[in-house]
């Protein structure tokens, strides 16, 4: 079965890498933002969706987040980790020793992510915001007479004509993002180009009241249960200052005694829980390897 992708776009933006690297084969539809993607899952345009939830450097994607929990009604399908390589990058016509930009553009994440080179190589140079770094690629593409340039990854250079005058340009090696798929169906993965890691579980927790030792209660709850919790994280509730709920992953599938019981104990204590999904997370080391596979 082929399924309907859609993803952050335009195309080679690092989403499109985490897609081909799950759906080599599958038809792609590039969304203009997160909340686009997600609704076309929702209202059915779309089989399923590709989106970033979390950067090693910069943390999660809150909006990824707060709209799976407040705005749509969609479960976590699987996880994907690629690593992020940012690469700055310039028209062919300006592609000569010397040149300084007027501005240099790409996602909040992926400016921040370069400080260091823009601050040391590029200081005094503005600074402009897309909605993802191939967009910042494409807008140095179709704009051969402004003085502009883009930082975004190898296959946004290669789908742009964009020539590469400094790989590498982040500040740390070991930057890597999660996306997650997102479907009311479930997904076949056979034929991926990345490998599994493992399952995993996410919980989203609300807490009854605000009282001392109350997180400590939830954790106990897995604790004795040896669940292994790979990340907990509080995120507003948008009721008032104060009200937040808790993401939760477990390093486990979902079973039928230990994480159903520990869901049990936390409802008996006057908790809301609810399942966000369990699914498969998959692992791709050689992203060189991503942008080359063929894309629709």
């Amino acid at each position: 079965m082929l399924y309907k992708i859609a993803f952050l776009g335009p195309k080679a933006t690092f989403t499109d890498i985490a897609v081909s690297s799950l759906f080599p084969e599958d038809t792609k539809m590039p969304m203009s933002t997160i909340p686009d993607c997600l609704d076309a899952v929702q209202d059915g345009t779309a089989d399923l969706a590709v989106v970033p939830i979390e950067n090693a450097l910069e943390g999660s994607v809150n909006i990824t987040i707060d709209y799976l929990v407040h705005e749509v009604n969609l479960p976590v399908k699987g996880e994907m980790i690629i690593p992020i390589e940012q690469h700055y990058m310039v028209h062919p016509v300006h592609d000569y020793e010397g040149f300084v930009p007027d501005a240099v553009y790409s996602h909040p994440h992926a400016l921040a992510q370069c400080h260091k080179f823009l601050h040391q190589e590029l200081k005094g140079v503005q600074q402009g915001a897309t909605t993802s770094t191939a967009q910042a690629a494409q807008m140095v593409k179709e704009n051969p007479e402004m003085k502009i340039a883009a930082i975004a990854n190898e296959m946004a250079a290669q789908e742009y004509g964009l020539a590469i005058a400094e790989k590498n340009i982040h500040d740390y090696k070991h930057n890597h993002t999660k996306f997650v798929v997102v479907s009311k169906k479930d997904i076949d993965y056979k034929g991926r180009l990345a490998a599994f890691t493992g399952d995993k579980t996410t919980l989203i927790i609300t807490l009854p009241e605000d009282h001392s030792g109350a997180l400590h209660q939830v954790l106990s709850a897995f604790a004795w249960r040896k669940l292994n919790l790979s990340k907990i994280e509080s995120r507003p509730m948008k009721t008032g200052l104060g009200n937040y709920f808790f993401i939760i992953d477990i390093e486990e599938k979902m079973d039928d005694v230990l994480i159903p019981g520990a869901m049990s104990e936390l409802s008996a204590l006057g908790c809301h829980v609810e399942l966000l999904g369990s699914y498969p997370s998959f692992k791709a080391e050689a992203q060189a390897e991503l942008e080359n596979v063929k894309t629709k």
